[in-house]
Formats: structure tokens, sequence, C-alpha cells
């Protein structure tokens, strides 16, 4: 069922290279530093440059390699109602994004999540400037706050597994630890992720060939996974956050770009 011929993949040595820093970045993104994870979305499209969409079934796998390593890592550190107001809405963007998928191409998608991401970050900076001048810190309690940021994220997700800033964006918001927030983080996409799999498969994004080629990656998603534990243990509390807004920017920007 499984062609484990390197040579039947017809990649050359670069796109190999990519793929293996794709999948060590995803390993990093999971435990860690969730921005990393955008990264692996232009990466995986370089790599499959005519294929774009299916680029999105071969990282799904790497994914959720990653997200088993992150849960157990980050068992007890969710904020499960962060998880429960996100993920009801989450899915209804799932099913919206597989629907979509034939009616939106590739080049208009990625401009799309840019620029809604780099609108919310803007729009996030002005609020806590203003809540910095007016003495408050308050943290967003409306439930169209979780509805919008859910309903994007699993749009994005679904279609080009590109959810990583909004769901930054929405935790950076909730103002969480910096493990509480990998853990949070880790907890959710676990979920979705394997939500996302039926519906990769019906559109043959996933299938044994891709899946065959994720199996040659899973080692760099653990180094990545390992590295990203170590990085979160150094990174102070203090320059987490600005880390994630820096990240976030700089996806938005790729995906404008790309």
């Amino acid at each position: 069922m499984f062609d484990f011929d390197l040579s039947s993949f017809d990649l050359d040595v670069w796109k190999w290279c990519l793929l293996l820093l794709c999948a060590f970045l995803v390993g990093i993104s999971k435990t860690g530093i969730p921005g990393f994870g955008i990264l692996s979305v232009p990466l995986m499209a370089i790599v499959m440059a005519d294929k774009t969409k299916q680029s999105v079934g071969l990282l799904l796998p790497l994914l959720i390699f990653a997200d088993i390593f992150a849960v157990i890592y980050h068992r007890r550190n969710a904020h499960w109602i962060h998880i429960i107001k996100l993920l009801p809405w989450a899915l209804a963007g799932v099913v919206t994004g597989y629907f979509a998928m034939d009616k939106v191409s590739d080049s208009q998608l990625k401009p799309i999540i840019g620029g809604t991401v780099l609108a919310m970050l803007v729009i996030r900076y002005w609020s806590s400037t203003r809540q910095i001048k007016e003495g408050k810190t308050s943290i967003p309690t409306h439930w169209a706050f979780a509805a919008t940021m859910g309903f994007i994220a699993g749009v994005t997700t679904m279609m080009a597994n590109a959810a990583g800033p909004i769901m930054i964006i929405y935790l950076l918001a909730m103002k969480l630890p910096k493990v509480e927030f990998v853990g949070t983080a880790a907890w959710y996409f676990f979920i979705v992720n394997w939500v996302k799999v039926p519906f990769q498969i019906e559109l043959g994004y996933i299938n044994p060939k891709s899946f065959a080629l994720n199996l040659y990656l899973f080692p760099a998603i653990v180094l990545g996974a390992v590295a990203g534990i170590f990085l979160l243990n150094k990174i102070p509390q203090k320059y987490f956050n600005p880390v994630m807004q820096v990240l976030a920017v700089a996806a938005a920007i790729k995906l404008l770009l790309m």
C-alpha cells in the first residue's frame, strides 16, 4: 500500500531539506513557539509548487503527529473554557472551508488570511494601547469575539492550515501565561486537526503516497518537539508575547506576498 522507495517521490535534495525543515518547525510550534508553525505553510507550498492545495493534505498528518507530542507534554496546561468557547464556531468554519475549497483559489485565499490577521493585530494593538492609557487591562468576554475568531480559524485551518496567527491573536487577548498559552493551543489544534482528516481524505489530499512521505518526515518532528520544549522553558514571559506578535505579523506579511 505504501511506497517507501525515496526515488518514487521525485524530489530534489533541496526539496527534501525544505520538507525536513518544515517538519522540524511544526514540532517546535506545537510544544514551544506556536508562531513557528505558520512558516511551514509557505515552505510546503514551495515544495509542492504545482500542487499547492495538495500541500495542505501533506502537512496535516505532520501537524497531527506533532499535536500528539504537544498534548502529552501539555496535558495539564490547557484552559478548557477557551477551547469550549471556540470549538463550535471552529467546526462550523471547517465545514465552510471544505465547501469553499473548490471556489477559492490559493492566490485568493492567502492574501485574505494575511490581510485579516494584520487587521486583527492592528485592532488588538489599538485596543490594548487605549486600555493602558485608561488604566484598564480588560479581557474580551463577549461571545461574538470567540465566535468570530473560532469561525475564521476553522475556515483558514481547513483551507490552508494557516490558523496559527488567528489563535495567537485570540490567546494573547486572553492574557494567558506562556505555558497555558501553548497548552491551550495544542489541545485546540489536536481536536480540530483530527476533524479535518475525513474531509482531506475525501478530497484526495491525504492518500497512501502522501502519507508514506509523512513517515520519512516524522523524526524531524520529534527533534522539533524537543527543541520547542527547550525554547519554551528558556524564553521569559515578558518576551513571549512580543515574540508571538512579531511572528504573527511576519506570517501575515508572508501570506500577503505569496
